[in-house]
């Protein structure tokens, strides 16, 4: 039988890795949207809605 995984016992580290994202995926999309700009290739398209879309849901989970 699975256990079900609470937001509320959430593991430490966890909360501390995911707290540390927030604080620099904001500049790291900035610096890759201006390198795409720049120099566009496949992999910064890519990698530029990568960030964007992980920005957009810490940035909707938080509220």
């Amino acid at each position: 039988m699975r256990k079900k995984i609470k937001p509320y016992y959430i593991q430490s580290f966890i909360k501390q890795f995911r707290s540390t994202l927030e604080q620099f995926i904001v500049p790291l999309t900035i610096f890759q949207g201006i390198r795409t700009i720049l120099l566009p290739t496949m992999f910064d398209i890519i990698l530029l809605a990568i960030l964007l879309f992980l920005a957009a849901a810490l940035y909707m989970e938080r509220g």
